[in-house]
């Protein structure tokens, strides 16, 4: 019998001989892909910029704000822009493009990218005030952007959306499923999202990529914002798959709302648990009859016309 070593041995000759072919779980080049965890030391930086104070090192001054941001946005800079080259060598019309071309086409993203955060921070603001607004169990703004994963969701949401739509591949998609890893929540930075989003808890949310989302909407946790069918695969990139959700709209937990062609409508409240495919007028409020409940004693519990609304919720 072998001993562990030449065990070893023939482990690693067979799986180096395994690694000897054009499958596309193959690739030994480690510098032909975006580095995952650059990445989340790119958003860990972002948070800082668009959250300043919030989250900082143990040398921290304010009167050094100035000096602190031209590090930090030099570091994103400089960071993202290595990992752009590499994701943009991913599309067919970079394939071949000379390195030099490339960082300076990478480089113009970047800072497109960077003149957007403003923008990002408007909508953040909304956001931050719509957690608060909308959840009695708040202590403060504070507690917000420090604790609440559903913020957290949001901010990486709108960051990557904003590269998602300067058409950089990979790098967005990293960016929001990261955040999924740490919240559950899993939204795709293709999705369109106004201004005050709130949601509440957010596990097991989905909001697919062609969802687009109004202003002042609030989503409870396991909520599907989802395509009707996904049996056509790749013969459905690029068209819409996912509902709009129009302004002032609630949807409480468990609901799924499908379809590139469903519209509900402003002003809507969605139940807790409804499976919707078909478009809602505004102001439309959907409930799914509660089954009979039996307690222990065998009585069968009631509740009166008034009081059915707040059990789906």
């Amino acid at each position: 019998m072998k001993d562990m070593k030449s065990q070893l041995n023939d482990i690693i000759s067979d799986l180096l001989k395994d690694y000897d072919d054009d499958r596309n779980i193959n690739r030994v080049d480690n510098f032909s892909q975006p580095d995952t965890d650059a990445i989340k030391r790119i958003i860990t930086n972002l948070f800082k910029i668009v959250y300043p104070g919030y989250f900082r090192e143990k040398d921290y001054k304010y009167y050094n704000q100035s000096s602190r941001l031209t590090v930090l946005i030099e570091d994103v800079s400089y960071n993202l822009n290595k990992q752009l080259v590499m994701a943009l060598r991913q599309k067919s019309e970079y394939a071949e493009t000379d390195f030099n071309e490339l960082s300076e086409i990478s480089a113009r993203i970047v800072a497109e990218f960077l003149k957007k955060i403003p923008k990002v921070r408007e909508y953040l603001a909304t956001d931050v005030d719509a957690f608060y607004a909308g959840d009695p169990a708040a202590f403060n703004h504070n507690e917000i952007v420090l604790s609440y994963p559903g913020l957290y969701a949001v901010t990486v949401a709108r960051l990557a959306h904003e590269l998602y739509l300067l058409d950089v591949p990979l790098i967005p998609r990293i960016m929001t499923e990261h955040a999924h890893s740490l919240t559950g929540i899993d939204i795709h930075p293709g999705a369109t999202i106004g201004r005050h989003f709130f949601i509440d808890h957010g596990t097991g949310i989905v909001i697919g990529e062609t969802t687009v989302i109004g202003d002042n909407v609030k989503i409870y946790q396991g909520v599907t914002l989802g395509g009707l069918s996904t049996r056509g695969g790749q013969s459905l990139r690029g068209k819409r798959r996912h509902p709009t959700i129009e302004d002032n709209v609630t949807i409480y937990a468990g609901a799924s709302i499908l379809g590139g062609n469903t519209v509900i409508g402003a002003g809507s409240t969605i139940g807790s648990n409804a499976f919707i495919t078909y478009s809602l007028k505004p102001g439309t409020k959907v409930s799914i009859k509660n089954m009979e409940m039996n307690i222990k004693n065998g009585e069968t519990a009631t509740e009166s016309e008034d009081d059915s609304w707040y059990y789906m919720i």
